[in-house]
């Protein structure tokens, strides 16, 4: 094969790859950036005995990198792209019969698992930068490795997995102990520069223009700038523009995902002779391109991640600091091609402090299409495969709920789940499940062509990037731009393919008036997020999941009551979402098209703005109330039902807890932390007591129908009748509520501390030198008063404070307190709660 690169740091290990794989299935492979794993290692094999004819497929996690992989292996084997080196990527592909190696983005491979589970005419699967843990390659190395053990026949499927960054123990124990080897380092220093940590208020573009102004004049090659997503881009090109003038020979190129192959090709293409540039890329560029001419790297530490909460069903975009594996690999980009530099815009103490690698996506993913993937495999529960990473349990029956609502899946036996026909036609598509049943409905509706335009503008970054979220607009758009704009022909080459793979209506009759049609196709894929306008505030929208939205304060949407919304936007902690994209929705059609989402519901619960027990029969979708009406009868059970919730809402605190009940409830705690069986009696925490309504509470409920009426109930009674006889006769033996002392005095016990505590006046314990004791043999603290009840002494030993500490206290108080009686000898006095007086007369 011709080659005409340079000796590259992978290459010195080549043999032993081909020597390791001829004795094993599976490969971790450790390559720094730019040791050339990418470039060498699938050339290497071709040639191999175990692969004999069949195909490798090497997986790029991105369109532009399958692309510029495909060109760099076509070039060394002095071909073109489409011979021995293809590729497939979305919407465009590249191969012949003469394939032998195609390079395909990672979601591809999960499509060619579903349709050949054993992968037959396949020899190998290359995973490249498998240290960015998609969604896509996590899933797809779970079903290649099933369906390897399971549906495999005639030659092993071979695994290589490769990275700059690995946890390379947990894959090897994943892929039965699989041998690792590791690659020497970059082939190029680089040098790694830190920042003191900013002392200012500076935002950081302004701190990342004046690296980029300080890298321009200190070296003359081209500068990678990482920035966290697309605002951060254009504000840093807009103040890098208006210097311009002094660097005549610049030129500025965004690189981030949402931009046209060809547009990003530009940005990693080779500056133009006496020129240099600075290309603004969002984490895209971290791996497996190469960037021409760069020489310097200035690294911004941030990294923008979308993380689905499956409480609220939407996933948010979060900034945080970029891992130590992924810094390692932005540096990496300056030393591709020569030494480089990095600026590190945080210091070296912080860098100490970063996350070793960044979170595998499937733990933060919207776990949707993952969902619908595995019951088109067969597979109810993901357990049943074998993860790096286990698909977390709340995402995944969020996932399952999600696909209930868009008549994915149905649940013939509980927990069992399979796809009904509609799920099946869906899982063949290759969109998120909810544009895929939109198009769907589409296709049945007679309006194919606009779901198909829907899905193919919902797939893409917002191409007006409006305040306005009208995506009526939008369509418009679509339909007026020129055909060589990118984003558009892009956009409509999508919506092809979409208008292609839909089945053909059986009918081309239609319920849809062609007004509420974009509406309709909205509310069927996202049927969460119906919008019902609030009463005099027309920004203001309720969801139909229960959450609030707002629009901008001059959108036109605010004409309309109801809308269908396709996408928001929001805070970490913030309850109201941001409606970036929606479409008037007609309420007519919960009578005709959208009937099933209408649920009708008898409500008896406690209305908290009247503060009274309500019942109501009331129509709604999700959390929309559309129409509601009084019933004049309650049920006694649906009743109880309300008022529990109520307390149980609001707390104990509702009800009359008076001393009496608080002293009842801190002496059976007493029992219950010193009895050997303490869950012989009941347990009267906070706790439990909310826990366990339905048995103390419910049958006192009867008389209460407004918030006084709880006040009312007398709840020391009725917690007492929840001990039976035997047990009220114990608890008076065990925690008396009251002692009587030498005096003859019936002394109130205080169960609030530990020990319990007998507040009693010295003089009444005259005649006693041994502590009072209660069940269990627990002596109480005696807290010893002055005549004024003031605590004299605290004492559990009575009968050492008569002996020492008592004639300190009587030479002390007898001169303060003369009518009261203070015997030299308190053992042998006799106790009385009067004055000398009176026990005189």
């Amino acid at each position: 094969m011709a080659d005409t690169h340079l000796p590259l740091p992978i290459d010195p290990l080549l043999d032993e790859i081909r020597h390791t794989l001829t004795r094993h299935d599976e490969l971790i492979l450790e390559a720094p950036p730019g040791a050339g794993k990418t470039t060498r290692v699938p050339l290497a094999l071709l040639d191999q005995p175990w692969l004999g004819q069949q195909k490798i497929l090497l997986l790029e996690p991105r369109r532009l990198a399958a692309k510029a992989a495909a060109q760099r292996l076509a070039d060394q084997l002095g071909e073109s792209v489409g011979q021995r080196i293809g590729y497939r990527i979305r919407l465009e592909s590249k191969i012949s019969a003469a394939t032998r190696i195609e390079v395909i983005t990672e979601g591809i491979l999960t499509r060619m698992l579903q349709d050949d589970p054993g992968l037959e005419g396949i020899g190998m699967i290359i995973f490249d930068e498998f240290h960015e843990r998609s969604l896509d390659a996590d899933t797809g190395l779970a079903l290649a490795l099933q369906g390897r053990e399971l549906l495999r026949e005639g030659p092993a499927l071979k695994l290589l997995l490769m990275s700059a960054t690995l946890d390379s123990d947990a894959l090897a124990a994943l892929l039965g102990d699989a041998p690792v080897l590791r690659s020497e380092g970059r082939s190029y220093p680089v040098e790694c520069v830190y920042s003191a940590p900013s002392r200012t208020d500076d935002p950081i573009e302004t701190r990342v223009v004046r690296r980029i102004q300080q890298a321009l004049d200190q070296h003359s090659g081209s500068v990678l700038v990482f920035l966290p997503g697309l605002g951060e881009i254009r504000r840093v090109m807009q103040q890098l523009e208006a210097t311009q003038h002094a660097h005549q020979d610049l030129r500025i190129a965004p690189l981030y995902g949402d931009l046209s192959l060809s547009e990003q090709q530009q940005a990693i293409a080779a500056p133009a002779t006496g020129l240099r540039k600075v290309v603004l890329a969002t984490a895209i560029a971290e791996t497996s391109l190469t960037i021409e001419g760069i020489e310097v790297v200035i690294d911004a530490g941030l990294s923008r991640q979308a993380r689905f909460d499956p409480a609220t069903g939407m996933t948010r975009l979060y900034t945080t600091r970029v891992s130590a594996a992924a810094a390692t690999q932005r540096a990496g980009r300056a030393g591709r091609l020569g030494p480089g530099t990095c600026y590190r815009l945080w210091s070296e103490e912080q860098h100490a402090q970063l996350h070793a690698h960044t979170p595998a996506e499937i733990l933060h993913a919207d776990l949707a299409p993952l969902a619908l993937q595995l019951l088109q495999w067969g597979v109810n529960d993901p357990t049943e495969l074998c993860w790096l990473d286990i698909p977390p349990a709340g995402a995944f029956t969020q996932a399952l709920a999600l696909l209930q609502q868009l008549d994915a899946i149905d649940s013939p036996v509980p927990q069992q789940f399979r796809l009904t026909p509609r799920g099946k036609q869906m899982a063949l598509l290759p969109a998120h499940p909810r544009l895929a049943h939109m198009l769907l409905c589409g296709a049945e509706q007679g309006h194919i062509e606009l779901a198909a335009n829907i899905a193919a503008l919902l797939s893409e970054r917002d191409p007006l990037n409006s305040d306005q979220a009208d995506l009526l607009q939008r369509l418009d758009w679509l339909h007026q731009q020129h055909s060589r704009d990118g984003r558009a022909a892009r956009m409509r080459q999508l919506a092809r393919q979409y208008r292609q793979l839909c089945p053909a209506p059986d009918t081309t009759r239609t319920e849809l008036p062609a007004p509420m049609a974009a509406g309709y196709l909205l509310a069927c894929a996202y049927p969460d997020r119906l919008a019902r306008q609030r009463d005099a505030q027309p920004t203001h929208y309720r969801l139909s999941q229960g959450r609030g939205a707002q629009l901008a304060a001059h959108d036109r949407l605010t004409r309309h009551p109801w809308l269908a919304v396709a996408a928001l936007s929001s805070h970490q902690d913030n309850a109201t979402d941001r409606i970036r994209l929606a479409a008037p929705l007609d309420p007519q059609l919960f009578e005709t098209l959208l009937a099933d989402r209408v649920r009708q519901e008898k409500i008896v619960e406690w209305d908290t703005q009247q503060d009274r027990l309500i019942a109501e029969q009331r129509t709604r979708v999700g959390q929309l109330i559309l129409q509601r009406r009084t019933i004049a009868t309650v049920n006694a059970e649906q009743k109880v039902t309300a008022l529990i919730a109520l307390v149980r809402r609001e707390g104990l605190g509702l009800l009359a807890l008076d001393a009496d009940t608080e002293q009842l409830r801190r002496r059976i705690a007493f029992v219950r932390t010193h009895d050997s069986e303490p869950d012989t009696w009941p347990d009267f925490s906070d706790t439990a007591l909310l826990a366990n309504l339905e048995d103390w509470l419910a049958p006192w409920l009867n008389t209460v129908s407004q918030r006084s009426d709880f006040a009312r109930l007398n709840l020391h009674t009725m917690l007492r009748s929840q001990l039976d006889w035997e047990q009220q006769q114990r608890l008076d033996r065990l925690a008396p509520e009251r002692m009587t002392v030498p005096s003859g005095s019936r002394i109130r016990i205080d169960y609030s501390q530990s020990p319990p505590v007998l507040a009693v006046k010295l003089q009444e314990m005259f005649g006693c030198d041994t502590t009072p004791l209660l069940g269990f043999g627990i002596a109480v603290t005696l807290h010893l008063l002055s005549p004024a009840q003031r605590p004299l002494q605290v004492t559990q030993d009575l009968a050492g404070f008569w002996r020492s500490s008592y004639h300190a206290v009587r030479k002390e108080m007898r001169g303060r307190y003369p009518k009261h009686p203070w015997p030299e000898d308190p053992t042998v006095a006799v106790a009385t709660a009067r004055t000398k007086r009176a026990t005189q007369s």
